[in-house]
């Protein structure tokens, strides 16, 4: 009877420690996020599968957590994003239906390419984002013709694929697209983001996931709470410190989010 006793209070204790890791790994791993613009997912999505989750049912549990992240980064720079509604729609118009379609045929494309390729694309935007110095500084308004404009819904399209079936990384290129296109600042595409793929492409992606399974409830309460905490603490400094952390914080997560996924991709392929 004592020894079964102990064992039950072992088994609490364990719990525990896991349920505060995993609030704990979804606090940091969104601040960081929120700074950045992207890659949460290269710490609590791990987390969630080394917790025993199948990576379809993680997926979708990283998902609609990160629709609290969207939410608390948005709450507080949501100024930032009325002078960008037209371009705010063009993401979400043509965004969307790449999500639920790349969350269609997760089922049927090897995770190894899609890791291959994110992580390349990564690493190649944290060494652009460290070769243009002033890269993201200052913002602009472009004004773009109409091929600049197709390119851009185009490559919001299939960055939405992407986003419905591998979770690192597409935050990160809508971030970047959105720099390059229309000459934004950091501070003002990060917001963009979370608003857009944060919330609403994320929220999709993650309905469109369930299909293959249930979530875990008690997990997806602690990461809600401490990704909307995470992401709401992150966007606040992204507003105290400007634009030059946003730029560090992004060239260090698109660095670290490319070499893992490119280890993940080798890992398979061996």
């Amino acid at each position: 009877m004592l020894l079964s006793f102990i064992s039950f209070l072992k088994s609490i204790d364990y719990y525990l420690f896991e349920y505060f890791s995993i609030f704990i790994i979804s606090f940091f791993s969104n601040t960081f996020s929120a700074i950045s613009g992207g890659g949460a997912g290269l710490i609590q999505l791990p987390a969630l599968i080394l917790s025993g989750i199948p990576y379809y049912q993680a997926l979708a549990t990283h998902k609609f957590a990160t629709v609290a992240l969207g939410i608390g980064g948005s709450i507080r720079n949501y100024k930032s994003l009325r002078k960008d509604t037209f371009i705010l729609w063009q993401i979400l118009i043509f965004g969307i239906p790449g999500v639920v379609f790349g969350a269609s045929i997760i089922e049927f494309i090897s995770e190894k390419y899609l890791y291959l390729i994110l992580g390349i694309f990564s690493v190649l935007l944290a060494l652009y984002s460290l070769r243009k110095s002033d890269f993201g500084l200052v913002s602009a308004d472009k004004k773009l013709n109409i091929l600049l404009k197709l390119r851009f819904v185009i490559l919001i399209f299939f960055i939405g694929i992407l986003n419905g079936s591998v979770s690192s990384g597409t935050g990160l290129l809508v971030t970047i697209l959105l720099i390059k296109t229309f000459g934004m600042d950091f501070l003002r595409a990060v917001s963009l983001t979370f608003f857009t793929v944060g919330i609403f492409w994320n929220a999709v992606g993650a309905i469109s996931l369930t299909r293959i399974g249930s979530i875990p409830s008690n997990l997806l309460i602690l990461l809600t709470l401490g990704s909307f905490i995470g992401g709401f603490f992150g966007a606040h400094l992204s507003n105290l410190k400007g634009n030059k952390l946003i730029k560090n914080t992004f060239t260090i997560v698109c660095l670290s989010v490319g070499f893992s996924l490119l280890i993940k991709s080798i890992n398979i392929f061996i």
